[in-house]
């Protein structure tokens, strides 16, 4: 019996569970087209593949979805607290992330602060 090593978001080393090819259309396809293109791919992957999208700041969307395609118990198993904390956020209607917003912050400087004497 192979025994699957669980997963966490933590670890960079962790190799896609999917083809890059697959993981490029994930990430351009709309939100309807995510289950057909995950036709074929066993629940088990999915949770994986959830996980390793959510773990990158640019994937995060395509892992909530990709997540919503798997139950509870196959994410638990795939990432443990992760993947509970996953399933439950795919189960909520997609908020975009707003790290990095500031209300009325209008430009950036990235020259820093002068001193005058």
């Amino acid at each position: 019996m192979n025994k699957v090593r669980p997963l966490s978001i933590d670890d960079p080393a962790l190799d896609c569970p999917v083809p890059p090819e697959t993981v490029g259309r994930l990430i351009k396809a709309d939100p309807e087209s995510t289950a057909f293109l995950l036709d074929g791919i066993p629940e088990a992957t999915r949770a994986r593949l959830a996980v390793w999208l959510y773990g990158r700041s640019h994937t995060h969307e395509a892992g909530v979805r990709v997540a919503a395609t798997c139950d509870g118990p196959t994410l638990r198993r795939a990432a443990g607290v992760v993947g509970s904390a996953l399933y439950d956020l795919s189960r909520r209607p997609y908020a975009p992330p707003s790290h990095g917003t500031r209300a009325g912050a209008s430009r950036i400087s990235l020259g820093g602060s002068q001193r005058r004497a």
